[in-house]
């Protein structure tokens, strides 16, 4: 790399001193500058709340006083731009935000860095309206996203560095190596953790039927879909229980699928006396300033959103996380928990409420990840994560504290369909036979508790969701799960449920 002597003073301030893992991840960046000067293209992966924006802030200092050699940063929305634009002033970078009302640069333009989005940028350069003489480096902050890739054709000659912390492409079919030389990963979650840079995650599951969400053809559920699932009463009102067991009393971010379930949400939470706004991205500039200041000053505040809080936001004082969602995105699994990662004075951890399935999809968040492995082979992680219908399977109904109260005068409520299953057919009985035991213990269980026939019959409808769960399981031992199937044997057993109840209480007369 050739050393260019400007009479330039790029000096970073004082109070931004990089961290031990920062310096050593800029230096790393800094040798493939050195080994490939010019047409190479660099990815680098770590986590956020890592400070990318930090390390490439400082990469564009030195590269402009080292090399003597302009820089562009590319960004994908226009909150990013400020924000990039804010940093490069702490690192003495003098740098011009490039935006749609910029249509040209002044010949006599004397600024050693641009940022700017790829639409505005693309449509610059390809109308011949721009042009940057002397640029040697392109950063493209959260490089998986695939909006890029129609700008790298107007940067052959460049090194093109890529910043995410998730280097796995949001489209499968235009994976990251196809752009990428090389990947660099920096620091693990873990590690940050354990160096105390990053806050612990506490995270908290809670089983979800996820059999009615729908796939989009962005590889992702469907906004209606997830409507239709997290929009019913059962949903709301686990998500109110999950916040009040684990959650109540802190700094508390919602991430929802739909603008409608944000707003059941708010609702929900408002008339049980919470704290709490909604966000999305329909709101004015001015109301989002407005709701995000009162988010930051408030310390029990409850802030329900869409799309809009997942990246170029930061809100330190976070200290639950809740996913009242599911997501086939690791880079959004991600995204959404880092909100809640920034480790500041008093706040050590954080609560991860998880009600989307997603930590058993893709582990825990702090969990390893072979990032090289997934860089190189996407199409082999993609398939080797855990199936919907897999986790169908695997998800059991646990009742609430609240309903197993209901049921506290017998000391076993349990009953698993597929021990019985197997058992029943070693025997020589029939498939049907499940069931059968299966309502004698619920109606077991209703004798015990219910004073007389009308609440046995009420504690009869608590049971529904049991019974939904049973019969789940029971239609996975026969290989029949077609919804029409388990909605019928649903309905039948709880015409027969209530049925022996009645009988049994006319017995006893």
């Amino acid at each position: 790399m050739d050393i260019v002597e400007k009479d330039i003073t790029l000096e970073i301030k004082k109070d931004k001193v990089l961290y031990d893992y920062q310096q050593k991840s800029l230096d790393k960046i800094f040798d493939r500058i050195q080994k490939f000067p010019k047409s190479y293209n660099l990815c680098f992966q770590l986590p956020t709340g890592g400070g990318k924006t930090v390390i490439f802030s400082e990469i564009a200092r030195r590269y402009i006083k080292e090399v003597g050699k302009k820089v562009m940063i590319l960004t994908h929305r226009v909150e990013l731009l400020a924000q990039t634009s804010r940093v490069l002033d702490d690192f003495n970078v003098r740098n011009k935000i490039i935006v749609s009302k910029v249509k040209t640069l002044e010949v006599d333009d004397n600024h050693d860095c641009f940022v700017a989005m790829v639409e505005t940028l693309n449509n610059r350069l390809r109308d011949e309206k721009m042009s940057f003489e002397d640029l040697g480096l392109v950063i493209v902050d959260e490089a998986h996203y695939n909006s890029f890739r129609k700008l790298f054709k107007w940067f052959e000659d460049q090194i093109i560095l890529g910043v995410t912390a998730t280097p796995l492409s949001s489209n499968i079919l235009l994976p990251l190596n196809e752009n990428y030389d090389e990947l660099l990963v920096g620091e693990s979650i873990s590690s940050l953790v354990e160096q105390r840079y990053l806050a612990k995650a506490e995270t908290y599951s809670y089983d979800v039927s996820l059999h009615s969400l729908k796939m989009g053809i962005n590889g992702d559920y469907t906004v209606s879909s997830s409507e239709k699932l997290y929009g019913n009463i059962f949903m709301q009102e686990k998500l109110l229980y999950a916040y009040e067991q684990i959650a109540k009393g802190t700094k508390t971010l919602i991430f929802n699928n739909g603008i409608n379930t944000s707003k059941q949400v708010y609702m929900m939470f408002k008339e049980s006396g919470y704290d709490i706004r909604h966000l999305d991205n329909t709101h004015q500039e001015q109301e989002r300033r407005e709701i995000l200041q009162w988010f930051h000053e408030t310390p029990n505040a409850v802030l329900s959103s869409v799309s809009i809080l997942t990246t170029g936001f930061d809100e330190p004082t976070v200290e639950t996380i809740i996913l009242n969602r599911a997501t086939k995105s690791l880079t959004l699994y991600h995204q959404m928990i880092g909100r809640g990662s920034r480790l500041i004075p008093g706040k050590d951890k954080f609560n991860v409420i998880d009600l989307g399935n997603n930590a058993k999809r893709f582990g825990l968040w702090e969990s390893y990840i072979d990032w090289q492995e997934i860089f190189a082979h996407p199409n082999a992680y993609i398939e080797s994560i855990i199936s919907d219908e897999v986790m169908e399977r695997e998800t059991k109904y646990e009742m609430t504290p609240e309903v197993r109260d209901r049921f506290k005068q017998s000391p076993v409520i349990d009953f698993d369909i597929k021990e019985h299953y197997l058992r029943i057919m070693k025997n020589g009985g029939k498939a049907k036979d499940v069931l059968d035991v299966s309502i004698d213990q619920h109606a077991t269980i209703i004798m015990e508790n219910a004073v007389d026939v009308f609440e046995a019959l009420e504690l009869v409808k608590i049971l529904e969701i049991d019974v939904k769960s049973r019969v789940k399981h029971f239609s996975y031992c026969i290989s029949k799960s077609t919804e029409n199937y388990r909605d019928w044997l649903k309905n039948e057993y709880m015409r027969k449920l209530n049925l022996i109840i009645r009988n049994r209480y006319s017995e006893s007369l």
